[in-house]
C-alpha cells in the first residue's frame, strides 16, 4: 500500500504535490518523495518519515519546475527503506523517475531478466526499481530520439506484457511528460483529473480522488485496467488501452479499509459503501442474535466510524464515541513488528469511561487482522467498566495473505488463518463476535453492478492474477512474518547508528 501523485502545471508543482502527498499519508508513513522537473533538469528530495518531516522549506525552494510526480511509502521487509524510498531514476533513456503503488507477483524472475537480458542492474529489493527498469527497457529499445505518445503507450504495452501483480504508478520523462497506468486487472487504485487556469489546464493523477478534490482539480475518471494516460509537457493530455484483455477486479479491502471515506474509486463512493456494510451487518445481527442486550455502540476509530454509525441506527441503539485517538501514532496495521504494534495501541486509544461503566457494549472495527489491537481494545473496554464486551468486523476473516501490495503478515500471523469463529471469540476476549459475510461485502461494495468482480483474496485465498502458487506463498510468507520484519528493524537502527558514528 502505497500513494503516487503527479501534477502537470502551468506554474510550479512543488506545494501542490507535497498537499497532495498529505492527503495520501494514510497510504504509508514510512517515506516520502516529491521529483520535479525544469529545463529538462532533475530536482529530487526523498527520505524516510513523514510528509511534513522529509520536506522542510530549503527542500522545496529547490523542487523547481511545472511537472513532477511523488510518492509516501509504507513499510515492509527488507533491510535499509531508505534506499527504497521513491521515486525511483534511471538516467537511460530520456532520464525517467518512477512512483508505484502495488507489488509485481514476478519481481525475481524480471530481475533475472533484467540483467541477464536487457543488461540492467537492480540496486534495491523493491519492485518498484524492477517496474521501472523494464518501462524503461521497452521505451529505449523503441531507439528513438525523440519520443511521441504513441512510443510511450507502446512501453506500456510491453510493460503489461512481462510484468504480472497489481500495480499502478506515475512514470516522468525528463523533458517529456508524465505517463500513468494500471494493471490489467485494475487491482490497485489509480484517478486522474484537470483544473483550468488562467494560463491554461493543468493536470492531475493521484492514487485518491481526495487528493484531486483537495487541490481543487476537477475529478475526470479512473484510469481504466490495462489503460495508460500521458500528459506532456506543455499539457495535452493522450489517452491508450494498452492490453488486450483487460479485466476490472479492483481490491475490496480498499473499501474496506485502505481508501479515505471521502474518496471515489472505479466509480464507488468510499463512504456509501461503508454506509451500506453497516446496515447489511446490523441485519446479520438481527437475525442471529435477535434478543440481543446491547446498549450501546461504539466504533474503533477513524476508518469503522462509518460502518458503525448505520449500524447503530438500524439497531436502534445509542452511537457514543468511547475512544479517543492520538492521532500522532501511525497506523498500526502498518507498523513493522508485533512489540511496536502491542505499545502503540495503548498510546493510540483511551477509553472514555463514562460511555462503558455498567454497559453491554458493541464494538466495532472495519476489520480484524492480527487480532492484537481487537484483544487489547477488548480489554480496554473491560477496564472502562463494561458489562459485556461484543464484537462486530464489518469485514469477513482475513485468512490469507494479499500478493498485491498490501503488506498483511505471514499467514501464521492472520487471527482467523485456520480458526472458527468460536476460536476468534475466545483469543480476544469478546463475549461474541460477529463478521460480515463475504457476499454482503461484494454487494455493499458494487455500484449498481459496475464491478462484475473484486479482488477478494485475503478474505478467499482467490487470486485473480492467476499466478499464485504454493511457492510464492512460501516465498512471501520468509519476508513478511514478524521475525523478518524484527531484522529489518535491527538493521536499520546499526545503520543509522553507523551514519551517526561517521557525523
Amino acid at each position: 500500500m502505497c500513494g503516487i501523485i503527479g501534477i502537470v502545471g502551468k506554474t510550479r508543482v512543488n506545494q501542490a504535490l507535497y498537499d497532495g502527498l498529505t492527503m495520501l499519508q494514510h497510504r504509508g508513513q514510512d517515506a516520502a518523495g516529491i521529483v520535479t522537473c525544469q529545463n529538462d533538469r532533475l530536482f529530487l528530495r526523498k527520505n524516510n518519515g513523514l510528509v511534513r518531516d522529509v520536506f522542510h522549506s530549503r527542500h522545496m525552494l529547490n523542487l523547481c519546475g511545472n511537472m513532477g510526480i511523488g510518492h509516501v511509502r509504507y513499510p515492509t521487509a527488507g533491510c535499509d527503506s531508505s534506499a527504497e524510498a521513491q521515486p525511483f531514476y534511471v538516467n537511460s533513456p530520456y532520464g525517467i523517475t518512477l512512483a508505484h503503488n502495488g507489488n509485481l507477483t514476478n519481481a525475481q524472475a524480471l530481475k533475472r531478466d533484467l540483467f541477464e537480458e536487457d543488461l540492467r542492474h537492480i540496486n534495491t529489493n523493491s519492485d518498484s526499481e524492477v517496474l521501472l527498469n523494464i518501462f524503461a527497457h521497452e521505451l529505449h529499445q523503441l531507439n528513438k530520439l525523440q519520443v511521441t505518445h504513441q512510443d510511450v503507450f507502446e512501453a506500456v504495452q510491453g510493460v503489461h506484457r512481462r510484468c504480472q501483480g497489481g500495480y499502478a504508478a506515475v512514470a516522468m520523462i525528463t523533458g517529456i511528460g508524465i505517463v500513468a497506468f494500471r494493471d490489467p486487472n485494475g487491482i490497485r487504485p489509480i484517478v486522474f483529473g484537470k483544473r483550468n487556469t488562467s494560463k491554461g489546464t493543468e493536470y492531475m493523477v493521484a492514487s485518491e480522488s481526495v487528493a484531486i478534490d483537495v487541490l481543487g482539480f476537477e475529478l475526470i475518471r479512473d484510469i481504466a485496467p490495462g489503460e495508460a494516460i500521458f500528459i506532456t509537457a506543455d499539457g495535452q493530455l493522450h489517452t491508450r488501452q494498452c492490453t488486450d484483455n483487460p479485466k476490472y477486479s479492483p481490491c475490496i479491502f480498499e473499501i474496506v479499509y485502505m481508501a479515505r471515506p471521502d474518496s471515489i474509486i472505479d466509480n464507488i463512493s468510499v463512504y456509501k459503501a461503508r454506509l451500506r456494510m453497516g446496515k447489511t451487518l446490523a441485519k446479520k445481527i438481527l437475525r442471529l442474535y435477535p434478543k440481543h442486550d446491547i446498549d450501546v455502540v461504539i466504533p474503533i476509530p477513524d476508518t469503522s466510524r462509518t460502518a458503525a454509525l448505520q449500524l447503530a441506527y438500524y439497531l436502534n441503539r445509542k452511537y457514543r464515541e468511547g475512544f479517543m485517538k492520538n492521532r500522532y501514532i501511525p497506523r498500526t496495521f502498518i507498523m513493522p513488528g508485533q512489540s511496536m504494534r502491542k505499545k502503540s495501541v495503548r498510546q493510540k486509544l483511551n477509553a472514555i469511561s463514562l460511555e462503558f461503566k455498567n454497559k453491554n457494549v458493541l464494538l466495532v472495527d472495519d476489520s480484524i487482522v492480527r487480532g492484537t489491537t481487537s484483544k487489547q481494545i477488548i480489554q480496554m473496554a473491560r477496564d472502562a467498566g463494561a458489562k459485556k464486551v461484543y464484537f462486530a468486523s464489518a469485514a469477513p476473516p482475513v485468512r490469507y495473505p494479499n500478493v498485491y501490495g498490501i503488506d498483511m503478515p505471514s499467514v501464521q500471523e492472520l487471527l482467523a488463518h485456520n480458526r472458527t469463529t468460536e476460536e476468534i471469540t475466545k483469543i480476544i476476549g469478546a463475549d461474541w463476535l460477529i463478521y460480515q459475510d463475504l457476499e454482503d461485502l461484494i454487494a455493499c461494495a458494487r455500484k449498481k453492478g459496475s464491478i462484475k468482480q473484486f479482488d477478494t483474496s485475503c478474505f478467499s485465498g482467490e487470486y485473480v492474477t492467476g499466478d499464485i502458487d504454493q511457492n510464492y506463498l512460501d516465498h512471501i510468507e520468509q519476508h513478511r512474518n514478524d521475525a523478518a520484519k524484527a531484522k529489518k528493524q535491527s538493521c536499520k537502527t546499526e545503520l543509522i547508528d553507523l551514519n551517526h558514528n561517521f557525523e
